[in-house]
């Protein structure tokens, strides 16, 4: 007898007491989660110190100090209030932003100089809250690397050569693009927050256009806002409809094909 992929996932199911299936406060479905919400902080913990390996944070506590307080206005008012959430600035050119599980969010330099207003600027960060609020990220994890690993990159054992291999292959994981439902769902979510947080939605539109704009004018970069947002018309029209209700002529055109 074959065993399928999803059967596979149900009998981990069965026998793995990690493994539960979870309401989705997001989502409002029950989703297979292997880990909880204690390992999933301690995947977050352990590929935030690879980050720290990888990337230099930049020297501006002005910056530093202004994503912080946007991002900690957000997360009064998101979904998933039970987490601690950090939020840090790297000295990277890129247009970039990515979140890891369990809280982490992490912005480029970069992304923060093409914003022109607080408004944008929170826009970008509730759409990576987003992401850890619905569980995009632990979920895409889950798809890409076997329960082992899963459980390694949890106890966080950076010495050992798994750990390692794991942790790099999470991060280019996360780094790179989510599912088109995925990222449309962050970005209703990120409307939601800002709306929430005093801060101005359209402003998510305005900085969706600026990324298209920059898209046209020059080559895209390894690691760019492009790659793991592709579809910027797309998810206009989806921030257009969350914030008015109704999809206009140029959403219609870009709307997602279902």
């Amino acid at each position: 007898m074959r065993i399928t992929p999803i059967a596979t996932l149900f009998i981990i199911s069965l026998t793995c007491s990690n493994t539960f299936a979870e309401y989705n406060v997001v989502t409002g479905k029950q989703d297979l989660i292997l880990v909880s919400t204690e390992k999933e902080v301690g995947m977050g913990q352990s590929l935030s110190r690879q980050v720290e390996e990888k990337f230099k944070f930049l020297e501006n506590q002005q910056m530093q100090e202004r994503v912080q307080r946007i991002g900690q206005k957000l997360v009064e008012v998101c979904d998933r209030k039970e987490l601690i959430y950090h939020f840090k600035v790297l000295d990277e050119d890129d247009i970039n932003a990515f979140a890891l599980p369990g809280g982490w969010v992490y912005i480029f330099k970069g992304l923060i100089e093409k914003a022109k207003s607080d408004d944008e600027l929170a826009g970008v960060i509730a759409h990576e809250i987003g992401h850890i609020a619905a569980r995009h990220s632990v979920k895409k994890l889950q798809t890409g690397m076997t329960y082992g690993l899963l459980m390694i990159l949890a106890a966080g054992a950076s010495t050992d050569r798994e750990f390692r291999r794991g942790a790099n292959l999470a991060l280019t994981s996360l780094m790179s693009s989510y599912s088109r439902e995925d990222e449309f769902e962050a970005d209703r979510r990120s409307v939601r927050y800002t709306k929430a947080a005093g801060y101005d939605p359209n402003a998510i539109i305005a900085f969706l256009e600026t990324l298209k704009q920059a898209n046209r004018e020059k080559p895209l970069k390894p690691k760019t806002y492009f790659r793991s947002h592709p579809y910027v018309a797309e998810r206009i029209g989806v921030v257009k409809q969350e914030i008015t209700g109704v999809i206009d002529f140029e959403g219609w055109i870009n709307r997602p094909v279902q």
